[in-house]
């Protein structure tokens, strides 16, 4: 029989389908044991063997693949292929697939509900009450809001769309031309930052986007949401724009480093989630699904 690995944190936990498609043929099963992103050299450990992974998000690089003498195929379960090195990938004869569609609501919807709850203090007042303090705060509107989208990929493009249907002026810069159907219109970075009362991340790399330039150039009181990986923040420059309140609040679902330990946590301006962005159990189950479908197609099974 064949070995696959499968490597996210957690898998087929809502729905059995796509194990039940893997085993029908004849596959072998090695799971993540330790709930959490894999370090280099538990990849290798636990995928020694392994013909296939089905990965999250850890690091798929040169000398892990190398490694692998077995791995014909790797399938993300999930959009970005940054975690995967992909001429390596190639040179090995390696197939790398994703499933860049299943998790783009659901990502789209957390966005939204960061933006609303940074809002209108809604976590602020919550942990209030818990603590034995009744005190309303006032919020904001999110209606009429200038929201700049930095990455406008599928993702994107569905945050502007449910944004515009909330009645915000939505721009967005890119570095490529998007043909795109919704009204949003592309600006140099400069100007988003510079215009923006609301800056959404939802670039595909983990390259840094938002570093101590650009945060002298983001319009006093914004507010900044990041759905996207970690690392495309600067998250120093960002606890000090939050610290001092040139920054009216953020929200972060991806960290430089995870599970994340840092200061951002002494902040009450600020939400912090452990990267939920697909984390809606329709969105998940049609993502873990297609991710078994991908890993069969690349072995040649039938799915």
């Amino acid at each position: 029989m064949k070995s696959i690995a499968i490597t996210t944190t957690s898998f087929a936990q809502y729905d059995n389908e796509p194990i039940t498609l893997l085993e029908k043929n004849e596959l072998t099963i090695t799971y993540n044991p330790y709930g959490r992103k894999l370090r280099k050299d538990e990849i290798v450990e636990l995928c020694q063997n392994a013909v296939g992974i089905i990965a999250g998000t850890e690091p798929l690089e040169a000398d892990v693949l190398e490694k692998l003498p077995n791995l014909k195929v790797i399938s993300r379960c999930g959009t970005g292929l940054d975690s995967v090195d992909l001429k390596a990938a190639q040179r090995l004869n390696i197939k790398v697939l994703n499933t860049p569609d299943a998790p783009t609501l659901a990502v789209a919807e957390l966005t939204v509900g960061l933006i609303l709850n940074l809002l209108r203090k809604v976590s602020i007042m919550d942990i209030a009450i818990r603590n034995g303090k009744w005190e309303k705060l006032m919020g904001n509107l999110l209606s009429q809001k200038r929201v700049g989208i930095i990455g406008f990929g599928k993702i994107g493009q569905k945050v502007a769309e449910l944004l515009v249907s909330l009645g915000c002026d939505v721009i967005h810069y890119d570095i490529m031309a998007v043909d795109t159907r919704t009204t949003s219109k592309r600006v140099e970075l400069d100007e988003l930052l510079e215009t923006s009362d609301i800056i959404s991340i939802h670039i595909s790399s983990k390259a840094q986007i938002i570093g101590k330039d650009e945060f002298k150039k983001i319009k006093k009181g914004a507010w900044l949401v990041n759905a996207a990986r970690g690392g495309v923040i600067d998250e120093a420059e960002l606890y000090g724009a939050l610290k001092d309140g040139y920054l009216s609040g953020a929200a972060l679902d991806g960290f430089e480093q995870e599970p994340y330990t840092g200061q951002l946590r002494e902040l009450d301006n600020i939400i912090l989630t452990p990267h939920i962005g697909s984390y809606a159990m329709e969105s998940r189950i049609n993502m873990e699904l297609e991710s078994a479908k991908n890993l069969l197609k690349g072995l040649g099974l039938t799915s």
